[in-house]
């Protein structure tokens, strides 16, 4: 059975899983996490156990520190090759032997890279653990990255990357990126680019692994039917014979432009597409839940939101609209995305720049903090709903050193936020009159200059 369809015939088992997370909580208790425990390994990993033992089933999530903002000048996209080029063999079997093997206990492991983190996830039935866990391990430390593998995975790259030229999403968003970012390395897709891609050589990645993949930089979360001695036994030998060694410190320089800057590409669509923002903040920020509360009821909230009721409810000028705070482990963006018919899109854009203004400008409502606080505490049980959901964010949690309380202090954090509050970093941290604006669109129908354009 192809890979594809093992996981399509898994998703009923995710589901099942979700439910029964739930079903062991208190209906008092949905604020918090199962628990949780953690563990220092003498070589720096950091292990985070869940127990949860209502099915057979063990998920495992590792998270390291490599992400695509460890791409070198001109060979972007090497690190989600490499994360992605785990399973594609090592000293003792194939990438088709790892199929074939993970099909046989109908379990699923995948890698793969975002801006500032890669992640290899696992997926086996318990009384598989053993034999799951140690392929798990073989593809994290022993991977060989076949050349003719390799360039497999590359060409697939390519070409998934020349099908994103006809999602105007896709483009705008890659433009906006490039547009706020400049030379900050978040500023290329993680996938890299059409000239990057083919730069990147099986030794290049070898030379990534081999020094950003080690223990001192990494999560480890197992969420599932585990016990204390089931990982003595089975995954910490594996664990502590993962080869320590130092990762070279990530050099990070954070870059915006500052606008007003617009940038037009003209494309045969009836929609315009269209990013506008600016500089975002990192997730340490110390406003980061006053935001939160404001984006909500700005942009993040959907039918909650200004944007949406200014823009579609009440004008019907776009099926969706959104904002939000990318926030990173650097500096990230503030984005506001939609669609809409080409003859409107200046229209909404003055809509957008006119809402963020009154953010600032005017209190929200006591009515409209009230049902922000509501929905964002009460929907926060659905980020530990099924195992995936809770290792992953095991894993996040631990990265951005939130604390394994976290959970129990969300809520808090959360109601803590006033009107003024509110008024106040709307007044700090959105500035349309600064905006990077993309606008993907049938240029002339929309009313833009076409000597502007800029494909």
């Amino acid at each position: 059975m192809a890979p594809n369809q093992m996981k399509r015939l898994l998703r009923p088992m995710l589901v099942f899983i979700g439910v029964a997370v739930l079903a062991c909580l208190a209906a008092d208790e949905l604020q918090a996490m199962p628990p949780v425990q953690r563990t220092v390994l003498p070589h720096g990993l950091v292990l985070l156990v869940s127990e949860e033992h209502s099915l057979p089933v063990v998920t495992v999530k590792l998270l390291v520190d490599a992400g695509s903002r460890r791409d070198p000048a001109g060979k972007e996209g090497l690190a989600s090759l490499t994360a992605n080029g785990l399973l594609l063999g090592t000293p003792r079997r194939s990438a088709e032997a790892f199929n074939e093997e993970l099909d046989s206990m109908g379990a699923s492991l995948d890698g793969s890279a975002g801006r500032d983190y890669a992640t290899l996830s696992l997926q086996v039935l318990t009384k598989d653990l053993d034999r799951g866990f140690n392929l798990f391990m073989e593809a994290l430390t022993e991977p060989t990255f076949p050349e003719k593998e390799l360039r497999k995975e590359s060409q697939q790259t390519l070409a998934a990357i020349q099908a994103a030229e006809d999602q105007p999403e896709e483009v705008a968003e890659k433009a906006f990126d490039r547009a706020l970012f400049q030379k900050s390395p978040y500023a290329h897709p993680v996938e890299g680019t059409a000239e990057s891609v083919p730069r990147i050589g099986a030794e290049d990645v070898r030379r990534f692994h081999r020094s950003c993949y080690r223990p001192g930089a990494a999560i480890l979360a197992v969420v599932g039917d585990v016990t204390p001695e089931l990982i003595q036994s089975k995954l910490i030998p594996g664990l502590t014979a993962w080869q320590a060694g130092t990762v070279p410190p990530a050099q990070f320089t954070a870059t915006f432009a500052e606008g007003p800057k617009r940038e037009e590409i003209d494309r045969t669509v009836t929609q315009a597409t269209i990013v506008l923002g600016h500089r975002g903040i990192s997730r340490d920020n110390p406003d980061y839940y006053a935001l939160t509360v404001m984006n909500y009821i700005l942009g993040g909230g959907g039918f909650g939101s200004r944007l949406v009721d200014e823009i579609r409810v009440k004008r019907g000028l776009a099926y969706s609209v959104a904002s939000f705070f990318d926030a990173r482990k650097y500096p990230g963006s503030f984005q506001v995305v939609l669609q809409t018919k080409n003859p409107s899109a200046r229209e909404a854009i003055a809509l957008v720049v006119q809402e963020m203004e009154r953010m600032g400008a005017e209190p929200v409502s006591e009515d409209e903090l009230t049902r922000a606080k509501k929905y964002l505490t009460g929907s926060f049980p659905l980020r530990l709903d099924t195992q995936g959901k809770l290792a992953g964010f095991l894993t996040v949690m631990e990265y951005f050193g939130l604390g394994l309380d976290y959970p129990e202090r969300y809520p808090s954090l959360i109601n803590a936020v006033t009107r003024e509050d509110v008024a106040r970093v709307a007044k700090a941290y959105l500035h349309p009159e600064k905006a990077i604006l993309v606008v993907v669109a049938n240029l002339k129908e929309a009313g833009f200059e076409t000597e502007k354009t800029k494909e």
